[in-house]
């Protein structure tokens, strides 16, 4: 599975510049689906037939990533750029990002003369190596993601873009090993979910689930410091009851619980203060769905190292197989 996980991490893909990633998932998937389809905002929608005697269900996993747009360019050659979306300015100084023309640049930021504050945004540029503003291998509105190589330490494995390539791995996985359901199932591999939950909204109104089964990482109360939080690395898939988007269907969330019991599958209970995924966008569409999330613990958030234990994936792809495979009582 690392194979997998190491060809999505590290591919180019934010919010709105996904054609890529789609590349590379619908190759994965298409042998597994009975139709496969992209909409109009650049969902990638894969379809599998169920006996009829289940529930409509969509699963949606994130493609996009957080990135940067060049916003302005100086004489000099330099790079201003805006966010798209959740980049936090303490984690960019000595960053690399990659264009979608190969061009590599390097963050910095503007002199600091209280060495105890962090810049904003607007005070960062990216290098690109130019000398003018005329040789500047890219151009205003060009974005860039982050650049890190995937690592695996052991179980940990840690990369740029986990947020939300390991709900991709997850939803892949689940995919090839489900060898029957009762349900109509909508794997939903979603654009957009980083500038806020668009790429489900638009895929929700379309395919009008019962159920909707978000896809997606969460926070970790385990290192030092942290928020207390319970959900820690290495203890088993996240079952979300609450974040600060939406609270999590209570029948869904019971039935969840319930498979990973019978299965004897880790867990753990989710309860997140801030940040929400594509499950909220599920929950609100249309006459509204039982939404809930399967949630990959990860450490290190929106940052270029973010990380997640191989036996929490192993359980969130159980867990998830347990639930499609069986009726869903809610």
């Amino acid at each position: 599975m690392n194979d997998l996980i190491k060809k999505l991490v590290e591919a180019f893909g934010p919010s709105g510049f996904e054609d890529g990633m789609r590349d590379l998932v619908r190759p994965e998937i298409e042998a597994y689906a009975d139709d496969l389809r992209v909409d109009n905002l650049g969902n990638l929608i894969a379809y599998k037939k169920g006996d009829g005697s289940g529930l409509k269900v969509m699963l949606a996993a994130h493609i996009d990533e957080i990135g940067v747009m060049v916003s302005h360019i100086t004489e000099e050659g330099f790079c201003r750029f805006t966010n798209i979306g959740g980049v936090l300015p303490h984690n960019l100084n000595g960053s690399r990002v990659q264009f979608a023309n190969g061009t590599v640049g390097i963050i910095s930021s503007d002199r600091l003369t209280d060495r105890s504050k962090i810049h904003g945004l607007d005070k960062h540029y990216i290098d690109v190596g130019a000398s003018s503003k005329e040789d500047c291998p890219v151009s205003v509105g060009d974005p860039a993601g982050f650049k890190r190589e995937f690592l695996a330490q052991g179980k940990r494995l840690t990369a740029k873009s986990m947020d939300d390539r390991i709900g991709c791995v997850v939803a892949i996985e689940a995919l090839k090993r489900l060898e029957s359901t009762p349900h109509d199932l909508y794997f939903a591999f979603t654009v957009q979910e980083e500038v806020g939950v668009r790429g489900a909204l638009t895929a929700a109104n379309q395919i009008d689930p019962d159920v909707g089964i978000a896809l997606d990482v969460t926070l970790t109360g385990d290192v030092p410091e942290s928020n207390p939080m319970a959900v820690r690395l290495g203890d088993g898939a996240a079952i979300k009851v609450k974040d600060s988007g939406m609270i999590a269907h209570v029948g869904l969330v019971n039935v969840m619980k319930q498979r990973a019991d019978e299965a004897g599958i880790s867990y753990q209970l989710e309860v997140l203060t801030g940040g929400s995924t594509d499950a909220r966008s599920m929950q609100i569409s249309n006459g509204g769905a039982a939404a809930g999330c399967i949630s990959i613990p990860c450490r290190y958030v929106h940052s270029q190292s973010e990380t997640v234990d191989a036996d929490d994936v192993e359980a969130c792809i159980q867990l998830l197989v347990e639930i499609l495979s069986k009726p869903i009582e809610l």
